[in-house]
């Protein structure tokens, strides 16, 4: 018998500017380099009790098995009132939410679901690093719009101006990821103008919804729900992982009008299927009680004013963080130094990690500001402003 060589067939990359993500990178540097982690966003605290324990007692009660493939209905039905509740909008929860494994995944399943090949989509820079590879693995193309630098509001010109017949879809998101900017009422009615003559659909990420602060400036988050011009063209994405702290358990929804909702179900059925059975009744059980999202912005408030307050004795410029749990810092008056190579310094010499803003442009626009994380126990805030203090 003639001796099988293994031979591996070499393959054509669908994503051929994909390699490791910054977020891999700069945990793995600062895993080596014995740092503080403020670069990857997630919390080094534990979830509510209670939560583990409604899972854990879903689980005792045998809800192990397979959900319906649109999510057990009294999370559906939690969620719908919630949106309601907080926003003014009825969803159906049996024809107009999905629950599904995670934000990420959420938004890659509304992509497959609504662009065709050669569609276009808008997606506003700096952006979380899912978004355009999702476009590209529908086929469509990726319109890259600046925000506006230093400010990153949107620069609604520059959106009508990228308008096009092949515009299928845009992408916000508010809080925003990386910048901490939200977006106010007048950026939502304007976005409404700008779209109603259109077919334009509308995704708007929405997973740091429950994380806007200085609410006694009249600060709240406007979510597309609350405007009926984007809702009637929008899926909305949220997560439970920011909400609740556990960015583990990878459950978010989307909740968008039932002929959008037809379309995503679709691809979702063949995407993930189900979500998780004993997280998503131990989610509706804690759903019962609203204080664990209406108070996350007193809780995190605290923790930028902690950071921001330890910040200020650096020579970082602080820019404004308005929602999501990240601080954003101006480097030129520390370094002069890239983003990139900036963060490789700090995490190697200081001992403290953070995330390029570049990372999250196509062309690396690089304009000396770099993004931290302050979801994380005092302590930990503590240990790395103490460190960040020799700057």
């Amino acid at each position: 018998m003639t001796p099988v060589q293994e031979y591996t067939p070499t393959l054509q990359t669908k994503l051929p500017a994909v390699g490791t993500t910054i977020f891999t990178v700069m945990s793995t540097l600062a895993s080596e380099k014995g740092a503080v982690n403020l670069g990857q966003g997630f919390p080094d605290f534990e979830c509510d009790p209670q939560l583990v324990g409604a899972v854990t007692d879903a689980m005792t009660r045998g809800l192990n098995q397979y959900p319906p493939m649109t999510g057990v209905p009294v999370l559906r039905e939690a969620i719908a009132a919630k949106l309601q509740q907080l926003h003014g909008r009825a969803y159906n929860p049996n024809t107009e939410i999905t629950v599904t494994a995670g934000a990420t995944q959420a938004i890659i399943t509304v992509v497959l679901a609504v662009v065709h090949p050669g569609d276009e989509v808008i997606v506003l820079e700096p952006c979380y690093d899912s978004y355009v590879p999702n476009i590209e693995l529908a086929g469509g193309v990726a319109v890259r719009v600046p925000l506006v630098p230093g400010s990153f509001r949107p620069d609604f010109d520059k959106i009508s101006n990228a308008l096009s017949a092949r515009t299928r879809a845009i992408i916000i998101n508010s809080p925003h990821n990386p910048s901490a900017t939200v977006w106010t009422r007048e950026d939502m009615l304007r976005l409404q103008e700008i779209l109603a003559p259109t077919d334009v659909l509308l995704i708007s990420d929405e997973v740091y919804e429950h994380m806007v602060f200085d609410a006694a400036q009249g600060r709240v988050h406007q979510s597309a729900a609350r405007f009926p011009g984007l809702a009637a063209r929008a899926f909305i994405v949220s997560s439970f992982g920011k909400t609740y702290h556990v960015t583990g358990w990878k459950v978010g929804y989307v909740a968008a009008p039932a002929a959008l909702t037809e379309e995503f179900r679709k691809v979702h059925q063949f995407n993930v299927f189900t979500v998780n059975t004993p997280v998503q009744h131990g989610l509706a059980a804690y759903m019962l009680d609203a204080r664990p999202y209406l108070d996350l912005p007193a809780f995190y408030q605290r923790k930028r004013d902690l950071f921001r307050a330890g910040l200020a004795g650096t020579r970082f410029k602080l820019l404004p963080s308005e929602g999501s749990y990240f601080q954003c810092v101006d480097i030129s008056a520390v370094s002069d130094l890239g983003e990139a190579d900036f963060c490789k310094w700090l995490t190697t010499e200081i001992g403290v990690a953070a995330i390029p803003l570049s990372a999250f442009y196509g062309d690396g626009f690089d304009q000396r500001v770099v993004r931290f994380c302050f979801a994380k126990k005092d302590e930990t805030l503590n240990m790395a402003l103490g460190r960040l203090a020799k700057l």
